[in-house]
């Protein structure tokens, strides 16, 4: 027994491999284009999760490392008395928590002239989470006009944010009886 191949069956074999490897080639580049589009895809997602990742891990060790300590929180720092007539005397108590995980203590207050004046604030430690309050009062005597007075929290607090209270008025001339 005899096996051989014709002429005719040479050309369609060569034909049908053109074909297949032709077939390959075309779903090997349809394969590579589709990976491609899937990679364009994925490449801005996956940058995003990874930042996204590093932001979040940075955010909780800032919150870690802001809490190390005392920390004056206000219920308001700024306290606005309006118009008041020259001579008069006003005062506001200003309140705060202690939101850090240590003692606060408060060893003094200032404030930047003798108009105003702190009239007491806790000697004693204040626990995290413990609330206290500080009084401060302005005399208007010899003042016009508006009036911005600075009061300075000396302490062992972490947030220097927290170390400054602020007392606004406007002092109107004092009208002589007629």
């Amino acid at each position: 027994m005899q096996i051989g191949f014709s002429v005719l069956d040479h050309t369609r074999f060569s034909e049908m491999l053109r074909y297949d490897l032709l077939t390959l080639k075309i779903n090997s580049l349809r394969l590579e284009s589709t990976m491609r589009v899937k990679i364009t895809i994925m490449k801005p997602f996956f940058t995003l999760l990874f930042t996204s990742i590093i932001s979040l891990t940075n955010c909780l060790a800032q919150k870690q490392e802001a809490v190390q300590g005392p920390m004056l929180a206000w219920e308001i720092s700024t306290h606005d008395f309006g118009d008041i007539v020259q001579g008069e005397k006003v005062e506001y108590t200003y309140r705060f928590t202690n939101s850090g995980n240590e003692a606060l203590i408060i060893t003094n207050v200032t404030t930047q002239c003798g108009c105003t004046t702190p009239k007491g604030w806790p000697r004693d430690p204040v626990p995290p989470g413990g609330k206290g309050e500080i009084i401060a009062a302005f005399n208007s005597a010899g003042k016009f006009g508006k009036q911005h007075k600075v009061v300075t929290i000396v302490s062992n607090a972490v947030n220097s944010e927290g170390a400054q209270l602020i007392l606004k008025v406007n002092v109107l001339e004092k009208k002589s009886p007629d």
